[in-house]
């Protein structure tokens, strides 16, 4: 492996995805923010389960291998990636029934108009 580069990649993703929902005042770059962040997760998680000369679990011709992959991270990943699609549209819906009902994508006047 590179070192430490995959967690400092991991570390600036979620820190652009944190500056994103946190400073952006559109509806969209927060979704988008929150995109960031779960792609950062799965990095994360990806990263934990790599051994560097390791093998594949599934592969059974590999002879004597003293090391394998964890086969358990990127099986998380995978259900990851899944709820997260389940989010976003969830998240892109009620952000699309928003827009119609106040007709703004901005969360400053969103909350001014509340009535």
């Amino acid at each position: 492996m590179i070192g430490n580069l995959p967690f400092i990649v991991v570390g600036v993703l979620f820190l652009i995805g944190l500056m994103a929902v946190l400073m952006e005042k559109n509806l969209i770059k927060i979704a988008i923010g929150i995109g960031i962040i779960e792609a950062a997760t799965n990095l994360f998680l990806i990263v934990l389960g790599y051994r560097t000369g390791g093998s594949i679990p599934v592969y059974t011709f590999a002879g004597e291998v003293k090391t394998m992959v964890l086969p358990t991270p990127q099986a998380l990943t995978l259900t990851a990636i899944v709820i997260a699609l389940a989010t976003s549209a969830f998240m892109l819906s009620l952000i699309i029934l928003l827009y119609r009902h106040y007709g703004t994508l901005n969360v400053d006047e969103i909350r001014r108009l509340r009535g």
